[in-house]
């Protein structure tokens, strides 16, 4: 195993790979750049170099900086997380040629399935669907047209070097194709540095639903079931859940072989994600592969009890899996809620600041992973993320209830705004609680002047501070004199987790 492990990431994922090593009695290096000095990870880890400024390019995505604190350090490996260099095939051989190893999926995977297009030819030649479109990338308007009337309107315009979801453009019919197609170009150039882009058709009421898989240096590979995906923002994820509500459970083992075969085809060693598109009449096509840790992985943790992250590490020491596919089940259901620093009424616009109030979530069934703490900066240079709110619960009822229960927990201000409330509204709207939604669900629902989901952090953080204000003094009693403080804060708790269902 082992013995020093640098983390070539910030914020809750850094977090959340520290806590990986303390249990496998391996130390931990952080990274930070000028803007994260005082960051929680930084503050969490057995060692810490600086990297450079606040800008990533300067800082988490300087690979000469990277390998200087790794050598350093005295680090045995690198853990990459989620974004940055997760899934830079150059860096990850950066590594493995500055002697280390690299706790991902070899190089040449990450290549091949980096480039969606070359993915979608790569599945189709292993016997796995793919959305109807373009055999291959395209250059100009008149090539999308052609094939858009091949497969029918509607379509999407897609980066063949895309992710996060940019460059990303869907189009209803020709008259749109031009601005389409020169604006999903122009951002793969300045997003991805590659301006080819592809086409495929556009399924109606897709839901986004992926397969986590588990591969080891000898042989073995397994799922880890699925995660449901369609409540997304912009094409990003902001609710997860396990098991999801709509596939059936003849479906969830074909998908489960479909994503084994998938990682077979290209080699795949370490935690990686087949992610599928869905219709409405449950067929389902290839998507991509992340070949990275996601970002809603605790979610299968909690339903499986596979630590996944701690599998990383060992698949990388070289260790073998230590179950087979009939060992795997599925327990309960687990929901995600990524709490961001954004304004969700303002078009889900970034939205950070400094936290003065802050009070996390506890109690039965309840995980938080946070990168902040009280008095942390959310710079405005990365991904406002704040935490990653996961519940469990015995069904899917059960996590529902308990994620209403800990949002209304979750008490934050300071000079950001946050999407708590735009969470809450999720968890009480009548279609999320039946399971019908795709992935243009908050697209048709969420309408902040009329779902009236305003910003409240402020007015729970009041609440929070006179109920600590008045625990100070153990005589004081509430303005009627007629009971003591600990009934008075335990009333502000109950009405900080009631305030949505009353106001409605």
């Amino acid at each position: 195993m082992f013995k020093r492990i640098l983390i070539a990431n910030r914020g809750e994922i850094a977090v959340r790979i520290i806590r990986a090593c303390r249990e496998l009695g391996i130390e931990s290096v952080a990274v930070y750049s000028d803007a994260d000095r005082a960051a929680l990870h930084v503050r969490e880890a057995d060692h810490a170099y600086p990297v450079g400024p606040a800008p990533a390019a300067q800082s988490y995505l300087n690979t000469a900086k990277i390998l200087e604190a790794a050598k350093s350090s005295k680090a045995d490996a690198v853990h990459p997380g989620y974004g940055f260099f997760s899934e830079r095939a150059a860096f990850a051989r950066s590594v493995q040629r500055a002697g280390l190893t690299w706790i991902g999926p070899p190089p040449d995977a990450i290549e091949r399935m980096g480039d969606k297009v070359e993915a979608r030819k790569l599945m189709s030649a292993a016997g796995v669907a793919v959305v109807p479109g373009s055999p291959g990338t395209l250059e100009t308007e008149a090539e999308v047209a052609a094939i858009a009337k091949k497969i029918g309107f509607p379509i999407m315009v897609k980066a063949a070097a895309g992710g996060g979801g940019k460059g990303l453009r869907f189009v209803e019919n020709d008259k749109d194709l031009a601005s389409v197609v020169r604006t999903v170009s122009s951002e793969a150039k300045s997003s991805f540095g590659d301006g080819r882009f592809y086409v495929e058709k556009f399924l109606k009421q897709p839901r986004h639903i992926e397969v986590q898989v588990l591969a080891d240096m000898h042989g073995n590979i397994v799922h880890v079931f699925e995660r449901e995906c369609s409540i997304q923002r912009r094409h990003q994820k902001v609710v997860e859940e396990s098991p999801s509500p709509f596939i059936t459970a003849k479906m969830r083992a074909e998908m489960g072989e479909v994503a084994v075969r998938a990682a077979k085809a290209v080699n795949y060693v370490s935690a990686g994600t087949i992610e599928f598109l869905v219709d409405a009449e449950r067929n389902f096509y290839f998507l991509e592969m992340n070949t990275r840790i996601q970002v809603e992985h605790p979610v299968t943790e909690l339903v499986t009890g596979v630590d996944l992250v701690r599998a990383q590490i060992e698949i990388a020491a070289g260790a073998k899996l230590p179950f087979k596919q009939k060992d795997l089940t599925q327990r309960g259901w687990a929901i995600e809620c990524r709490i961001y620093a954004e304004d969700p009424a303002a078009g889900f616009t970034p939205a950070p600041g400094k936290i003065e109030t802050l009070r996390f979530p506890d109690g039965p069934g309840v995980r938080n992973d946070a990168g902040v703490y009280a008095g942390a900066e959310v710079p405005v240079f990365y991904d406002p993320i704040i935490s990653k709110l996961v519940v469990w619960g015995a069904d899917r009822e059960q996590a529902i209830d308990r994620m209403r229960r800990a949002l209304g927990e979750f008490v934050i201000s300071g000079d950001l705004r946050t999407n708590l409330d735009f969470h809450r509204w999720i968890m009480t709207n009548p279609r999320f609680l039946k399971g019908d939604f795709d992935t243009y669900f908050i697209d048709r629902e969420y309408h902040p002047n009329q779902n009236g989901a305003a910003p409240r952090g402020a007015e729970l953080a009041a609440i929070f501070l006179a109920a600590i204000a008045a625990d100070k003094n153990p005589n004081h009693r509430n303005g009627a004199g007629a009971q003591p403080v600990a009934v008075a804060r335990a009333s502000a708790w109950r009405s900080i987790g009631r305030f949505e269902m009353l106001r409605r």
